[in-house]
């Protein structure tokens, strides 16, 4: 009896057993096919592809990339913006469709170098509320459950502002009276209707804690041939409410590291360092606040940085093995020896991909490994820059 009913689910189990193998074996298959490839304008970019995959455009039902030994090369027309290719298993069994980007030929100059960064947020970020004592002795919270954290104000009474200065102006002045709000808050803009409390000397709160400025110290990832630059690998974020900051204006400076927080397991440690806001030493203006990091454009090249350019590498060109860290700790750029284990081209999130860990005994004693936001890196394989702008990898 107990060996027919073995028999009777053995079936089944294989059969289990067989679907869970086939669905885990097409997932590793699509998640090793990326979902985008880059190729530089007018040359030829062949791309080895580690499983028996084929990939062809369809109106040309031509092979274009092949697997592994076989590969063949493509030349982009520099007309040809974007197209697609489809993704075939054992060139019968689709897989996927993979968007192909042309991209014109650039170079980079690697920095590493710790800059001090100073930002202007658009309007006044909103960081929380809290209650107020009016002048009748009383426990006010006016803007409870109307403001949010991570709100921006950036109106009152349909007049822009530019600062919290302007907004504390504006309502001392109100005299009590009932205004209205611009706010931006995350996509969706919305105005609301608020009233100040008069306090017992005379002045008026609206019992929100705000902040329209921020600074601190990071590192220059790169700069091209054009001084423009980019930086720190991850968003401007505000401290309080742990969101990206909205940018008006800002500026990037020379500064000196004068300590490490090393990181642990689990922990990215830290740089602090002291910033020389004078204007001698500014060396560019911040332009954009992006997930993948700060860009903008200098006014010069930092003395620190080795005035060699090279050529920047396509996304699919990140290798596993050997690698090199860029990076002044002590106001001499030095590189350091890391090995990158593993590379996954269709993350979701931008700033992360290439997991690595760190050879160098040097910078382990220095840093306990890696440091948020220190870093600009390339592989050493073929000394080509690994970054992230134009859709490309930095870490």
């Amino acid at each position: 009896m107990i060996y027919r009913r073995f028999q009777k689910y053995r079936k089944t189990l294989f059969m289990t057993g067989l679907v869970y193998l086939l669905f885990f074996s097409a997932k590793l298959l699509y998640d090793s096919v990326p979902d985008d490839l880059y190729v530089v304008a007018g040359e030829e970019e062949n791309i080895q592809l580690d499983v028996p995959v084929s990939l062809e455009k369809e109106e040309e039902s031509v092979a274009v990339f092949g697997y592994a030994d076989t590969v063949s090369g493509v030349t982009a027309g520099e007309n040809d913006a974007e197209y697609s290719l489809s993704c075939r298993f054992l060139n019968l069994i689709p897989i996927k469709e993979v968007a192909v980007h042309v991209v014109d030929k650039s170079f980079v100059m690697p920095s590493g170098i710790p800059v001090g960064i100073y930002a202007k947020t658009q309007g006044v970020l909103v960081l929380g509320t809290g209650k107020v004592t009016a002048a009748d002795g009383l426990n006010y919270e006016p803007a409870y459950q109307l403001l949010q954290s991570g709100d921006y104000i950036l109106s009152v009474d349909g007049k822009e502002i530019h600062g919290k200065s302007e907004l504390i102006d504006i309502v001392n002045t109100s005299e009590g009276k009932t205004m209205v709000l611009g706010i931006q808050r995350e996509e969706e803009w919305i105005e609301l209707k608020i009233k100040p409390v008069k306090l017992e000397d005379g002045t008026y709160k609206l019992g929100v804690w705000v902040r329209d400025d921020m600074a601190g110290v990071g590192t220059m990832t790169y700069v091209e041939e054009d001084f423009s630059f980019g930086a720190l690998g991850h968003p401007v974020s505000d401290a309080d409410t742990g969101s990206m900051l909205t940018i008006a204006d800002g500026s990037v400076y020379d500064t000196d590291i004068v300590g490490i927080v090393k990181g642990e397991d689990g922990t990215p440690g830290e740089l602090t360092g002291v910033i020389n806001y004078n204007e001698e030493y500014c060396l560019g203006s911040i332009q954009k606040n992006t997930q993948a990091g700060i860009y903008g454009e200098l006014n010069k090249i930092p003395e620190e940085m080795p005035a060699e350019y090279m050529e920047v590498g396509l996304k699919q060109d990140i290798q596993k093995g050997e690698a090199y860290i860029i990076s002044s700790l002590d106001g001499e750029l030095q590189k350091y020896r890391v090995e990158i284990d593993e590379i996954d081209f269709n993350s979701e999130e931008e700033n992360k991909g290439i997991l690595f860990h760190v050879v160098d005994s040097r910078l382990i004693e220095e840093t306990g490994g890696v440091v948020q936001g220190m870093f600009t890196s390339y592989n050493g394989s073929n000394n080509r820059k690994a970054s992230k702008i134009k859709g490309f990898l930095m870490f």
